[in-house]
């Protein structure tokens, strides 16, 4: 159906109440290749059986964690066929440290809609309060519907990273795994895009691609034990915009500027010649 711009936006998303155990920090950790450096302390404390430490990336996949059906893009004055959709981009804002393990509910709502005129980008806003009351995280997010435009709305306002204009402090690679996307699937995330041969061709792809979020995840992963010392407490936001697509066993190439309180990176996948993956990427961090 059309998008229906006067019961779309500013629409409240239901609530839901969710929990997560040290396991499922595990898991999330595995899907991101936590553990390859199998004797590396810093490494290891992803893994811990009782306090594995949190990336603030757990935020994405901790509400739907164990979801074992496609999700539906399914809002009020939205429906959008799932095969159209691919993740826009990405934020998560932590307000403390993820414990390892808790109770939360979650809030939301749509907050903008674009016309991209052969497409609709959806963003919507979700506020995470802990048992306790107190936030944990506030999680923006967009998704790009193909073929979902001309409905009138505004284009939106462009945003760019601007990079220093100097050599990078850091110049990383992260290999992915041929089967990276079926563990991080495990995390909740079911699309068939991601698992199917014949659905993602039918989407336009020529094999299932990795998971944006899955991208994301490797990507924070990466500069946090390139540039924190493996700290991910000292992680208290990042935002990422999906530049391009990232098939499972290529391998992503970061590269990361420091500044004061800030990792700007830019992520490609070296195997075609440095296309982009992610954009306007942005991590901020305590001292």
């Amino acid at each position: 159906m059309p998008i229906d711009l006067n019961i779309a936006l500013g629409a409240a998303l239901p609530s839901r109440e969710f929990s997560w155990t040290p396991s499922d920090v595990q898991t999330y950790n595995l899907a991101l290749g936590g553990g390859a450096r199998w004797t590396d302390p810093a490494e290891l404390r992803y893994l811990d059986d009782r306090n594995p430490q949190v990336l603030p990336s757990f935020a994405t996949v901790a509400p739907s964690f164990h979801e074992t059906e496609p999700p539906q893009v399914k809002f009020p004055g939205i429906d959008i066929d799932l095969a159209k959709v691919v993740h826009g981009s990405q934020e998560i804002v932590v307000h403390r440290p993820i414990p390892a393990y808790g109770k939360a509910t979650t809030t939301g709502r749509i907050t903008d809609i674009w016309d991209k005129g052969s497409a609709a980008v959806v963003w919507r806003e979700d506020t995470v309060v802990g048992s306790d009351g107190e936030p944990l995280w506030t999680a923006r997010s967009s998704i790009f519907a193909k073929g979902e435009g001309g409905f009138g709305g505004a284009r939106g306002p462009a945003t760019k990273v601007e990079f220093p204009d100097r050599a990078p402090d850091y110049d990383v690679l992260t290999p992915t795994l041929p089967q990276q996307a079926l563990l991080y699937r495990m995390c909740g995330d079911r699309n068939p895009l991601h698992s199917d041969p014949e659905f993602a061709r039918n989407a336009g792809f020529p094999n299932p691609i990795l998971h944006g979020l899955c991208t994301y995840g490797l990507v924070l992963k990466t500069a946090t034990d390139t540039a924190l010392d493996s700290d991910a407490a000292r992680v208290t936001g990042f935002r990422a915009r999906f530049a391009g697509v990232l098939y499972p066993g290529e391998t992503i190439r970061s590269r990361i500027w420091r500044g004061d309180g800030e990792l700007t990176i830019a992520a490609t996948v070296v195997e075609r010649e440095d296309a982009p993956v992610l954009a306007d990427v942005a991590l901020s961090f305590s001292a």
